[in-house]
């Protein structure tokens, strides 16, 4: 076939078969080709309208959509139920987050609490806050109807838990405890002897003897609302518990160790003297037939006798046998701990530095610094930097303790 008999065959319809065409000219058969192509062109751009035509409608049906769900959106919220919150809130409301909650577990007690409106919002919020992850397990006191994202910032605020929080510093005794149970944490001073005296419901170990002293462990604790005084105890003689298991002291041993640490925590103020201090304890222990003759000779416990915390014992006092934690007058350790003694404390005692030392002598009492030694009259050197001291220092050192052994 020529070139011009298919440009031809291209011009011809569809359907039916065509009867030939009349022989036609050379120029006839170009100009009917060109024809036909005109009218493919033509095809071809109806077709592309159509299709630009088709994507702008369904463009425009989904920004209806779009539109339309807004509007439903706008219904609900108008109904009452809202995806957010805004502001800061108002009243106020407690609430327990408990240990390794996730974001969606917090942002369901906070809606089920009437904090935030939706667990969505909440995960929302919790997710664009880095410090998100930070939240404390605890009881915390927030506003209601706080839009999300000041939910998680209450959250992480301290003072949103200060209200509900205790904290039981290093070195506090039985008493000094009890103190802070009623006045913090709003217990009756009835509650608190019961919870100290239930040692079956605070869980305390048959090492203690039934006496609490030394057991409850120095921590900051979350008083969850309507806490008992017994559940509060109980966890601070469970700290205590897990401490000593997890320093590997044997069951045996637990009253020796919480005594010796009691005794550290209570003559020095710095932690970085307490294995010294706890070495001069085992030192003059063993030192029964030296300098000290067994007796550790501690103003700490003659003072815990005597029903205080603070000052220096008297001559009398000092010369008292009755005190059966008189150190000065009876060997080796008193009868109970005479505080409550912090992780630093027993780990002192536990592994102490090798020395020699029978003597130590706290010379000023404004940064702590303590000077060991291994005779007495070394120790008489050292306490003469702390007349000094105090004679430049008198109102600092009235009535305080000056943390020393054998003076």
């Amino acid at each position: 076939m020529s070139q011009d008999d298919f440009f031809a065959t291209l011009g011809e319809g569809e359907g039916e078969a065509q009867p030939p065409a009349p022989r036609q000219t050379r120029s006839a058969r170009r100009e009917r080709s060109r024809q036909w192509l005109q009218q493919r062109r033509r095809r071809r751009r109806r077709a592309l309208i159509s299709t630009l035509v088709l994507v702008l409608v369904l463009a425009g049906v989904g920004f209806v959509a779009y539109q339309a769900l807004d509007v439903v959106k706008g219904a609900v919220s108008g109904s009452g139920t809202v995806s957010d919150y805004t502001g800061a809130g108002t009243g106020e409301v407690v609430v327990t987050i408990p240990e390794g909650a996730s974001g969606g577990e917090i942002g369901q007690i906070l809606k089920d609490a009437g904090v935030v409106a939706t667990v969505g919002a909440f995960t929302d919020a919790y997710a664009a806050n880095s410090n998100a992850s930070k939240i404390q397990a605890g009881t915390y006191t927030l506003r209601l109807q706080m839009s999300a994202a000041n939910a998680v910032a209450a959250l992480l605020d301290p003072a949103s838990r200060s209200d509900h929080t205790l904290t039981i510093p290093e070195g506090y005794t039985m008493a000094q405890v009890k103190d802070r149970l009623v006045s913090v944490a709003g217990f009756t001073s009835e509650e608190v002897d019961a919870a100290f005296a239930d040692a079956s419901g605070i869980g305390l170990p048959e090492a203690a003897g039934g006496q609490v002293e030394g057991w409850l462990a120095p921590s900051t604790y979350d008083v969850p609302e309507n806490a008992a005084a017994t559940d509060v105890v109980g966890a601070m003689v469970s700290l205590t518990l897990s401490r000593l298991e997890s320093a590997g002291v044997a069951a045996s041993d637990y009253e020796t160790v919480l005594i010796k640490a009691s005794i550290v925590e209570r003559e020095v103020a710095s932690a970085s003297y307490y294995g010294q201090v706890a070495r001069v304890i085992e030192n003059r222990l063993a030192d029964t037939d030296g300098e000290t003759k067994g007796r550790l000779q501690m103003d700490s416990t003659v003072l815990y006798g005597l029903g205080r915390t603070g000052g220096i014992p008297t001559a009398d006092e000092v010369a008292d046998a009755s005190n059966p934690y008189n150190t000065y007058q009876h060997e080796g350790l008193p009868p109970g701990p005479i505080s409550n003694p912090g992780l630093e404390a027993i780990q002192g005692v536990i592994n102490p530095p090798a020395g020699d030392w029978l003597y130590f002598v706290t010379v000023n009492l404004d940064t702590g610094e303590t000077l060991f030694s291994a005779t007495h009259e070394e120790q008489l050197k050292n306490t003469e930097q702390l007349t000094a001291w105090c004679q430049e220092h008198a109102e600092t050192c009235s009535g305080q303790s000056t943390s020393s052994a054998g003076n």
